[in-house]
């Protein structure tokens, strides 16, 4: 596991280097979510009068006007799901509550998980809240703001799985299929840790939920995935498990355009903001318990 302790350090490194403090379903796992064209606006915050906002003595622009829009993808519970024809979860309500701050109308559109980080770059939306891990790659193309959440990713097996832990993964002569969400961190570790050093082959899916139903159906034998998505599926699924094993911790942070540096501290400052008086905790313990 060496070579996933020096990629955590390296995560924490990026973390800092980019002013910092990447994947799931409906609330239904396994159910088919409305990806590419899901537009929601959410709460009653009021709207800017122009391109230019203000935040403190900050000026900014959005993409459109008096809006904040967020790319997101829906089908990651609890961060993102959809729920009556809407998103919802932790990342749809901090982006109310940082709109709210900013005076404009936060406003989520549902794509593809490997659309956020394009959408955010070609000026399509301000901001990519989709349980999204920094990574030095990631770093290189956006910006993000400081860490709100820390997610945990773990492995999904069947009961009557022969991996029994983690490190079964990386035994001599292990030969696994490993299912994953294209584009996430799962994707990204089990690549690098699995795959290239010949230990396995890596299935890629669109959704997590589909990975999930690989494994219900055999064409996997394990699932890497964030442990909150992991527990939702393993509750509404019989037969499957999550290994007592963490396979790695990472941060979770909101991706933003380079250029748009002012809308960058004034989204970054309202959300230190919403950090230092609980707001954000109080909204990720809402979905999330001690248990």
């Amino acid at each position: 596991m060496k070579k996933l302790l020096a990629l955590t350090m390296a995560l924490a490194m990026s973390l800092s280097l980019a002013a910092c403090g990447n994947s799931g379903d409906q609330s239904a796992p396994g159910s088919a979510s409305s990806n590419g064209s899901a537009s929601t606006s959410q709460s009653d915050a009021s709207t800017s009068t122009g391109d230019a906002s203000s935040a403190g003595d900050a000026s900014f622009t959005t993409v459109e006007e008096g809006k904040l829009i967020m790319a997101t993808n829906a089908t990651f519970p609890p961060y993102e799901y959809i729920e009556g024809g809407q998103v919802a979860g932790i990342d749809a309500e901090i982006i109310t509550a940082v709109a709210e701050k900013l005076g404009l109308e936060p406003v989520i559109e549902d794509m593809e998980f490997d659309a956020v980080i394009e959408a955010v770059k070609g000026g399509k939306a301000d901001i990519g809240l989709a349980g999204m891990t920094v990574t030095p790659d990631r770093a290189a193309e956006v910006d993000f703001t400081v860490s709100y959440a820390t997610g945990v990713q773990v492995v999904i097996v069947t009961e009557d799985s022969a991996i029994t832990s983690v490190d079964d993964l990386f035994a001599e002569g292990a030969n696994y299929v490993v299912g994953v969400q294209r584009n996430t961190t799962g994707d990204i570790y089990a690549t690098q840790d699995i795959e290239d050093a010949g230990l396995g082959t890596i299935d890629r899916y669109s959704k997590a939920s589909d990975t999930v139903q690989a494994l219900v159906s055999g064409k996997v034998d394990c699932v890497i995935i964030d442990n909150e998505p992991a527990k939702a599926f393993v509750s509404e699924i019989d037969g499957l498990k999550i290994l007592d094993t963490e396979y790695i911790t990472e941060d979770y942070a909101a991706a933003m355009n380079k250029e748009n540096t002012a809308l960058y501290d004034a989204v970054n400052t309202a959300m230190q903001e919403l950090l230092d008086d609980g707001t954000i905790q109080s909204i990720i313990d809402k979905y999330i318990t001690a248990d």
